[in-house]
C-alpha cells in the first residue's frame, strides 16, 4: 500500500512534467507593468489552463492542454483601459506512456488558436494552426526540458495581422523532500512578421498539500523581463498559481 507521503511525492514530480497523465486545473495569475508610451501601464493576466488526459492505446496518451486568458489592461494615462477574454490556445499531445529508453518524455501535437476575444485589442481576430511539441527529463529531484509551437493565422480578419509566432519555453525544476517545487524557466515569443523577441524570465516556487483528502498546489515567484516590444512590459513582475487536482 502507498503511504500518503510516497503518494503526494509522486504527484508533485507529475506535476513537474507537462505531460503527466493527471487532470488539473491550473490558475495561473500574471502581474506585469510599465506598459504604454509614458511606462506607467500595467497588466493582470489570469490564464485558465486545464489539462486532461486520455488513453488512446495501451503505449500512447492524448492529453488536452487549453489556455483561456482573462485580461485586465491599462495603458495608463496615455492609453485605454480594457480588459475580458484573449484568444485560446488548444493543444493536444500525443505521448507514449512510457519514456524512451534514455529516459525522455516526449509529445507531439497539433495546436490550435481560436479568436475567442472578447475586444479587438484582447486577440488577434485570426484563426491559427501549427504543430507544437515538449521533451523533458526527469533525473531524481530535478526534472529539465522544453516546449516549443509555431503558430501561423490560416483564416480570420484580412484587416488584421497575420500571426506568425513561434513561442519556446525552457525549464528546469527541483524537488524538495516537503514537495516544494522550485522552477526556473523562460516564456519567450518571437514575432516573425514584426521581428521582435518577448522574453520573460520566471522563479516560481510551487508547495503541494492537502485540504482533507483534496490535494492542491499553490506557488509564487517573480519574473524579469530581459526583452519586449515597443511600448511593452519592462522590469519585474510577479506570478502566483493555484493548480486543483483531480484524481481518478
Amino acid at each position: 500500500m502507498v503511504s500518503r507521503a510516497d503518494g503526494d511525492a509522486k504527484l508533485a514530480q507529475q506535476l513537474a512534467k507537462l505531460l503527466a497523465s493527471l487532470i488539473s486545473v491550473p490558475l495561473q495569475y500574471n502581474y506585469d507593468d510599465k506598459f504604454g508610451v509614458g511606462d506607467d501601464g500595467s497588466k493582470h493576466l489570469i490564464n485558465v489552463q486545464p489539462v486532461i488526459p486520455f488513453s488512446n492505446s495501451d503505449t500512447y496518451n492524448v492529453i488536452s492542454r487549453t489556455i483561456l486568458p482573462v485580461v485586465a489592461h491599462s495603458e495608463g494615462s496615455r492609453g485605454a483601459d480594457f480588459g475580458g477574454l484573449g484568444d485560446t490556445l488548444q493543444s493536444f499531445f500525443f505521448s507514449p506512456k512510457e519514456p524512451t529508453t534514455r529516459g525522455w518524455i516526449l509529445g507531439s501535437v497539433p495546436a490550435l488558436l481560436l479568436p475567442t476575444a472578447t475586444e479587438s485589442d484582447l486577440g488577434s481576430e485570426k484563426w491559427g494552426l501549427g504543430p507544437t511539441g515538449v521533451a523533458l527529463h526527469q533525473r531524481g529531484a530535478w526534472t529539465f526540458g522544453g516546449l516549443a509551437n509555431h503558430i501561423w493565422s490560416i483564416a480570420g480578419d484580412d484587416a488584421r495581422s497575420d500571426v506568425n509566432g513561434t513561442f519556446m519555453q525552457p525549464f528546469m525544476s527541483y524537488i524538495t523532500a516537503t514537495k516544494t517545487t522550485i522552477t526556473l524557466k523562460s516564456e519567450s515569443t518571437y514575432n516573425w512578421d514584426d521581428r521582435y523577441w518577448s522574453v520573460p524570465i520566471n522563479l516560481i516556487v510551487n508547495q503541494l498539500f492537502r485540504i482533507g483528502t483534496q490535494p492542491m498546489q499553490i506557488g509564487i515567484g517573480p519574473r524579469y523581463w530581459v526583452e519586449s516590444p515597443s511600448g511593452g512590459p519592462e522590469g519585474w513582475g510577479g506570478r502566483a498559481v493555484v493548480t486543483l487536482l483531480f484524481l481518478r
